[in-house]
């Protein structure tokens, strides 16, 4: 089976005073793993990936050491079927953004900015955080096994709630379809066209009788 590095995005934000805004968004670009087929280690100073697509019989595999520490207890994640994205808690509550993500300065050819993201950092003040993407993400404290790592998390259940705001109700759909019946009931019947028949044949004479019925002459004597 065919091994592959996954693309990987990524954003920052940076703060000296709340550490709710000091973080990094990770996104790995793994689609069609299941949670079965999957293993993440986080660290405070790195990150290892593993996992095998079925469908498409690649396995995609990569390790990541951090410019600085992360706090893994206080990082968040979620699990798709497209990716996998991970908030990660910066250990040290700073002003500056990081100059890069990774600790090696040597360009890497998957990593990638995360444009739907990124924000300059003298513009992040007036950028809060989509809530909506924040609301989404599972925490990984407790997840994990031995060492701070998050090898045991049950992605499965990570991803278990995405899409469920989407889904229609099953019972406002039959609510729906009984409104819609009783629309039709309240429609008012189409007219019965047997009287306007029978009034075109009461009113024009059949042809049998205009020709076979014929005024008397009398004679003169």
């Amino acid at each position: 089976m065919t091994t592959l590095t996954p693309e990987v995005l990524w954003a920052q934000r940076s703060s000296s005073s709340d550490p709710t805004k000091n973080h990094v968004f990770l996104t790995l670009m793994v689609s069609d793993v299941s949670g079965e087929e999957m293993k993440l280690d986080l660290q405070p100073n790195k990150l290892s990936f593993k996992g095998t697509s079925t469908s498409k019989k690649v396995t995609y595999a990569v390790d990541l050491e951090f410019y600085a520490e992360i706090d893994p207890a206080e990082s968040k994640i979620h699990h798709s079927g497209r990716d996998i994205e991970m908030v990660l808690q910066k250990k040290e509550l700073k002003e500056e953004y990081w100059p890069r993500l990774l600790k090696d300065s040597k360009k890497m050819h998957f990593l990638k900015t995360n444009f739907d993201k990124w924000v300059d950092e003298d513009e992040q003040d007036a950028q809060p955080d989509d809530e909506d993407y924040m609301s989404k993400m599972n925490p990984m404290a407790g997840a994990g096994g031995g060492d701070g790592g998050f090898g045991g998390i049950d992605f499965s259940k990570l991803g278990a709630a995405q899409g469920a705001g989407g889904l229609p109700d099953l019972g406002d759909m039959a609510e729906g379809e009984e409104s819609s019946e009783d629309d039709d009931e309240d429609m008012p019947e189409l007219e019965n066209e047997e009287p306007k028949e029978a009034a075109k044949e009461t009113a024009a004479p059949s042809a049998e009788a205009s020709t076979t019925e014929k005024p008397k002459i009398e004679e003169v004597a």
